[in-house]
């Protein structure tokens, strides 16, 4: 099993009271809730926790983006993965999941921006291409029915400005230049490796599974039983398309919290992970899924799981039995992860040890346990024989 620290980046200084007043904490939550001060010292925390896991022997760290929320700091996640470059370990590797490639303007920036990176980290970087959720087309005014081939466009044109010698004319639907030439070139050939993250699109699982790119896909936000069907359902597509899927084509993105025992870690986590899912992850469903943004059929999967994420208040217990959200003593996360991996089939483990309010302190023992006590235990588990889940 391999571990990667993913950090959300949140307003963890946020008015618990602000949804008395406002339906969530993205698109309208107005930024005068924004002190930039307490942002200031949190993004400096922040870069802090980061660097102390990619210390601990992570084999990466990852951001992501988002923009205009309290949820996750990050609209341009090039810049922290920039700042960690020089100052993380030459053995540990920066994913960025990813860049929200349709409410972008300028697909060549991001191409551009990748890699630099990839040339000062001398091929430590893992990319990661996303459409972005539902509110983002709100936040940046995008068209939402055009999400998918916009990011198709965007996709193949910035595999061809890293994989082919430029210069060269590129006249799509949606983005027209007449000299594309990447400089620099990037530093891993033919291309950084390419995550991609999504919350169990049929039409995502199947973009990423097509033989041309085999990219690794990374279920993020959505209980046990979808992440059990989606890694079945690239394991599908793979053998229907002519190939076996790898365990390493497959990973999952996941809070969680260790602590010395059971009891200790579920009452040190309970206030945080709760805020977690009931003040920062809060959002209408108009927001997430906003009309045309995705087909018919994977619309109606998306919304059934995600009645288990955004639906109601939902208590950490609720959350544990579900499957969002593992917390416990050493062992008790060393059984579920390996029991998770059994049913999944995944290798990979994007490990989300903050979330919502949870304090710096706590956030350094999360890692420092997990870290010390859950990876050695997990280093060598591989997936065997998967039972079969339905993928429909």
């Amino acid at each position: 099993m391999r571990f990667y620290f993913f950090h959300l980046m949140p307003y963890a200084d946020l008015d618990p009271d602000y949804d008395k007043t406002y339906p969530s904490s993205w698109v309208t939550l107005p930024n005068s809730f924004y002190d930039p001060v307490k942002g200031a010292d949190l993004y400096h925390r922040y870069l802090d926790e980061l660097e102390y896991a990619a210390a601990l022997g992570f084999e990466g760290v990852g951001v992501n983006e988002h923009h205009q929320n309290a949820y996750g700091l990050m609209p341009c996640p090039n810049v922290f993965a920039g700042m960690l470059a020089r100052r993380i370990p030459e053995t540990a590797k920066i994913a960025v999941l990813g860049r929200a490639l349709p409410v972008l303007s300028n697909p060549l920036s991001v191409a551009e921006e990748f890699a630099v990176l990839d040339n000062i980290t001398r091929g430590r970087l893992v990319t990661g291409f996303v459409r972005g959720i539902g509110a983002e087309y709100h936040s940046l005014a995008v068209n939402p029915t055009e999400s998918h081939e916009r990011f198709h466009e965007a996709h193949d044109l910035i595999m061809a400005a890293w994989t082919r010698t430029g210069p060269f004319p590129w006249e799509g639907k949606h983005y027209h230049f007449p000299h594309v030439n990447l400089w620099p070139r990037v530093y891993q050939q033919p291309h950084p490796p390419v995550w991609i993250p999504s919350q169990g699109s049929r039409e995502t699982v199947e973009f990423a599974a097509d033989p041309a790119r085999r990219y690794t896909y990374l279920q993020t936000a959505a209980p046990a039983a979808t992440l059990f069907r989606t890694m079945q359902l690239y394991r599908d597509e793979a053998e229907r398309r002519g190939y076996q899927a790898s365990p390493d084509q497959l990973g999952w993105s996941i809070k969680l919290y260790v602590a010395e025992d059971d009891a200790t870690a579920r009452r040190e986590a309970k206030p945080h992970i709760e805020a977690f899912a009931n003040k920062f992850l809060r959002m209408p469903q108009e927001y997430l899924l906003p009309p045309g943004y995705t087909s018919l059929a994977s619309m109606k999967g998306l919304i059934q799981s995600r009645k288990t994420i955004t639906g109601g208040y939902r208590t950490m217990e609720q959350m544990l039995e579900q499957g969002t959200f593992i917390c416990g003593g050493p062992q008790t996360v060393i059984d579920q992860l390996a029991e998770y991996q059994r049913r999944g089939g995944f290798n990979l483990v994007m490990a989300g040890l903050h979330f919502g309010t949870l304090p710096h302190d706590l956030t350094m023992k999360n890692i420092e346990i997990f870290a010390k006590q859950v990876m050695p235990a997990l280093k060598d588990a591989v997936p065997g024989a998967v039972p079969r889940v339905a993928a429909e």
